[in-house]
């Protein structure tokens, strides 16, 4: 943890431990000002870990299946929102270890990062609710006999998500035409 995020973490338990009583803990009043300032330093702990406390959950999970051939990169993906609460927006990162021919068109919603980062917006997924299927057909610069694809959610409106392990990727693709499933 760096000098200047400890430091707001300790600046921020002590406020919060300076402006605690015994009396303000429980509605019976049977905490102690330790129990308080106990329950802050996890609060600020999932601050600076870069949670929202008392933001919706939703767990996003990315799948689907990335080819190579002849210089030609092929990638399917599919977002889902496996819940419990809905996600108004979030952006998908595709990031490949060969960079990407310039000047290759993408489809609605998606940007160029750098040559070797594509960000696709998903829409809105509600609980339970999938984006549509995302497919690119790109060119490598050159023809590189394997490449790895890393898949992961770059930013999501609203909602923690606890299970980042089905939203991140890692891929290695070979140049055999084959799918290769995330």
């Amino acid at each position: 943890m760096s000098k200047g995020v400890l430091g707001a973490v300790l600046t921020a338990l002590v406020v919060l431990g300076a402006g605690t009583t015994a009396g303000a803990v429980g509605e019976t009043g049977g905490g102690t000002a330790g129990d308080a300032v106990g329950g802050a330093a996890g609060q600020v702990a999932g601050l600076v870990a870069g949670e929202v406390v008392g933001a919706a959950e939703a767990d996003l999970a990315h799948h689907g299946h990335v080819s190579l051939w002849d210089g030609r990169v092929g990638v399917w993906l599919v977002t889902e929102n496996r819940g419990p609460s809905d996600v108004l927006d979030a952006t998908v990162r595709l990031a490949f270890s060969a960079p990407m021919a310039g000047g290759q068109e993408l489809p609605p919603g998606c940007l160029w990062s750098s040559s070797r980062v594509v960000s696709c917006r998903t829409g809105a997924l509600p609980d339970g609710g999938t984006a549509g299927e995302l497919a690119l057909d790109l060119r490598a610069v050159g023809r590189p006999q394997e490449l790895t694809v890393d898949v992961s959610t770059a930013w999501r409106s609203g909602g923690v998500d606890r299970n980042s392990v089905n939203d991140r990727h890692r891929v290695l693709v070979l140049a055999t035409g084959d799918p290769y499933v995330f």
